[in-house]
């Protein structure tokens, strides 16, 4: 065992590449997957019903980070932890993607700056984006098409959270109110902090009230999507002996409990042998009257050591 931790501790592990950035477009490569390596056939874990996986890679470094996914009519829009929008079509029958990429020109801080553009949570709809920017504790609201800047806000109720464990998933409920989690330290803590918006929580005035989500035991929220039917999943992720896992989780945010803890249960966990790994970003999506659920992980332009996985599940309640 102490050869074992000698040796561990020796790992040099590759560092982070500069953070890429500019727009223009490049080509991916879609590597079908199967959910258990070991064995090809399995297609259940807890409610989730494994429907098709791929590992995707590029040669163009600007591709990679990827912290949150909106999936819609055949497309994924994606954004990474450098502040650059990711556009891809779902894998089919070729094996090579068309990718695209357009910075976000406007943002907290210089735009060159992964410690001023770690964007990280992703709302979409219709003709806007809201994206939240983890170490600068701030939401901002774009124009879909032009990717202009529409409102910004950086609500005091999250200034305390600390810098690279902030502002990690955000969601926006049926009734327009936001729900931003705080990724939290890896501390053991039983809760993550939350804050629930009135509305727009890209707009300074908009009213606030803090919540506590109770987390999975050893893990972090990593992103948050929401259901056909009001309620939400979280995605959260363990990171421990060197293994990454993923714990999904059903929550109902509009009722928080009186002590304003927002309870939850386990839907599945994504552990080895299982392919998974650093799982950030989550989207839903309906498909002939199922509920799909889409979890992707970010490889921290970490290529050598870490994946890119798209995987597509059905979920039965």
């Amino acid at each position: 065992m102490l050869a074992i931790l000698v040796l561990l501790a020796t790992i040099a592990w590759p560092e982070p590449r500069p953070a890429p950035w500019g727009p223009g477009d490049s080509a991916l490569t879609a590597t079908p997957v199967p959910l258990d390596p070991g064995d090809p056939a399995r297609r259940d874990v807890g409610r989730l019903h494994f429907l098709a996986g791929w590992e995707l890679d590029s040669e163009d470094e600007r591709f990679g980070g990827l912290s949150g996914m909106h999936v819609e009519a055949g497309r994924v829009t994606a954004i990474s932890d450098v502040g650059l929008l990711t556009r891809f079509p779902l894998p089919g029958a070729s094996p090579t993607l068309p990718v695209g990429f357009e910075p976000l020109l406007e943002g907290p801080g210089p735009r060159n700056r992964r410690a001023s553009r770690d964007s990280e949570g992703l709302v979409v709809d219709r003709d806007r984006i809201w994206i939240s920017f983890e170490r600068r504790h701030s939401i901002w609201r774009y124009d879909r098409a032009s990717l202009r800047a529409q409102s910004a806000a950086r609500p005091e109720s999250m200034r305390r959270w600390l810098g690279n464990s902030g502002a990690e998933a955000l969601v926006r409920l049926a009734d327009g109110r936001f729900l931003v989690f705080a990724e939290g330290r890896d501390d053991g803590a039983p809760f993550s902090e939350a804050i629930m918006f009135a509305g727009d929580a890209a707009v300074q005035e908009t009213p606030a009230i803090r919540l506590r989500y109770r987390r999975p035991e050893g893990f972090r929220v990593t992103d948050a999507a929401l259901l056909p039917d009001g309620r939400i999943l979280i995605l959260n992720r363990r990171f421990a002996w060197l293994r990454l896992s993923a714990r999904l989780t059903l929550a109902d945010p509009a009722r928080p409990g009186a002590d304003g803890i927002i309870e939850s249960r386990v839907v599945a966990t994504l552990e080895s042998p299982l392919n998974v790994d650093n799982m950030e970003a989550l989207a839903i999506t309906r498909e002939n009257g199922r509920t799909i659920v889409w979890i992707a992980s970010d490889d921290d332009f970490m290529a050598i050591v870490r994946r890119t996985l798209l995987l597509k599940f059905e979920l039965r309640l």
